[in-house]
């Protein structure tokens, strides 16, 4: 049988995740339906999950201000109307974007944009609007409000779901983009692109594991069905990380627009989804790319409100608060519930001192210890003098000629050997002569009345097919 060994089996993994991972928005969209033509207050109007998911009433808490977010994706139009002055600063992890990272790449170009706009977004006034408005009621400004409208953005561009001009691989632009976004600043982490497969490549652990040490919390989409992704697939599969799944209008499991597996933290939001486009426009869409930045936006809301809080306290207030469905208690549909922002906001949740969703450092210690790095290479004596040898030289064992005593034992054993089989065949041949006087019937299997000599049966078993 044909073994493979486990570092060849870590680099298939790897190439698997490499292949099947990060589909951008081809695999968690469910939908996108560009309406340029559209007034932009009309949309805002149908951001229903700000008042359904309790975030106009965190807002009497924090609106994000002071603190930023990076959007690892595929980069994000800055100069949108509903992003003005929400973009502090960026970075290229694709090789082939703008080194400020507002260069739109990938297969889907607008994703970016679109998930930050839901975050962060900040309307903007209607060119009509009087520069000096007279005394009235506050109104909200038109186009898109994002959950946390005064944070701010970092917009780490990657490629993402086609071939890279680059050459740059998803092994490579991840873990560059997340120590990117931590280095910079980032306290929280946004993450709407995932892959079909649970498994990740090992080039990704010391990145999400600096994240961890830094105190970042990183919140990633599930995936949805409708996409391929029937299991949730990484990074959302990475101990320690919020992942957030898929909700329909009725706040249930989004059928199309989700996915299920057990690292699910909370659930928000997946369809009839509203965001702007590059270029000032806006769209419908749907998919957990769209639910992840409405659990970061809260995220980033508690951040600002308790900017000492740890990352593993924010994720816990967070799915602590949410609100029980499905199954009771946690759940692959919906993790902990249905996301609740006023109650993580409001809500008095005793403190913890660990992640509720694990932790990636106790993960690699307990399965990444036969992947250890190969240890440094002993130099060469071009390089240093060999060292004295602490063992003797091996030598060639020499041949010696047998004793007399021991030819004598071995002829003893070759003259008892022969005589033992004399014995034996002398016995079987009693027994075939009492055999051919009394024979023995054959074996008859009952339910089936096949008749079959004992001496001649198989030796093997019968297997029962699917349906046995």
């Amino acid at each position: 049988m044909h073994t493979t060994s486990a570092p060849t089996r870590l680099v298939s993994r790897a190439a698997a995740a490499a292949v099947a991972v990060l589909l951008a928005a081809c695999c968690l969209c469910a939908g996108l339906f560009s309406a340029p033509a559209a007034r932009a207050d009309e949309w805002r109007d149908k951001e229903y999950w700000l008042a359904d998911s309790g975030i106009t009433k965190a807002w009497e808490v924090s609106k994000g201000a002071g603190v930023k977010v990076a959007i690892i994706d595929s980069g994000i139009d800055a100069q949108h109307p509903d992003l003005k002055g929400a973009v502090v600063g960026g970075y290229d992890a694709s090789g082939s974007g703008q080194p400020d990272g507002q260069k739109s790449v990938g297969s889907k170009p607008e994703h970016g944009t679109l998930v930050a706009t839901m975050l962060a977004g900040r309307g903007h006034q209607p060119a009509s609007a009087s520069p000096s408005p007279s005394p009235g009621p506050v109104v909200p400004p038109d186009g898109i409000m994002g959950v946390a409208p005064e944070a701010q953005l970092l917009s780490v561009s990657t490629w993402l779901g086609s071939a890279n001009p680059s050459g740059k691989s998803d092994q490579d632009q991840i873990p560059e983009a997340v120590r990117w976004a931590v280095d910079n600043g980032a306290k929280v982490i946004n993450i709407s692109l995932g892959s079909t497969t649970p498994q990740w490549p090992q080039s990704w652990d010391a990145a999400f594991l600096y994240a961890e040490q830094k105190d970042v919390v990183i919140v990633a989409a599930a995936g949805n069905r409708v996409g391929g992704n029937t299991q949730v697939g990484a990074p959302a599969t990475i101990p320690g990380v919020l992942t957030v799944a898929g909700l329909d209008r009725k706040n249930d499991a989004s059928v199309d627009a989700s996915s299920q597996g057990i690292s699910i933290g909370v659930a928000a939001p997946a369809e009839n989804l509203l965001g702007g486009l590059p270029g000032g426009s806006y769209a419908e869409w749907a998919g957990t790319s769209g639910s992840t930045p409405i659990v970061s936006g809260v995220a980033a809301l508690i951040r600002s409100k308790w900017p000492d809080m740890s990352a593993e306290q924010v994720i816990n207030r967070i799915v602590s608060t949410a609100k029980d469905a499905g199954t009771p208690g946690k759940d692959p549909l919906y993790g902990y519930g249905i996301l609740n922002a006023e109650a993580a906001l409001k809500a008095d949740v005793p403190e913890v001192s660990v992640n509720p969703l694990g932790t990636i450092a106790e993960w690699i210690r307990v399965h990444r210890r036969g992947n250890a790095a190969p240890a440094t290479p002993v130099p060469t004596a071009t390089h240093a003098p060999s060292a004295a040898p602490t063992l003797p030289e091996a030598t060639v064992p020499a041949a010696k000629a047998p004793s007399q005593r021991d030819s004598a034992i071995g002829a003893a054993v070759v003259i008892g050997f022969a005589a033992l089989f004399v014995a034996i065949i002398a016995a079987a041949a009693v027994q075939l002569r009492r055999a051919a006087r009394n024979p023995s019937p054959a074996l008859e299997e009952p339910d089936t009345g096949v008749m079959e000599s004992l001496k001649t049966r198989p030796d093997s078993q019968v297997t029962k097919g699917s349906g046995g």
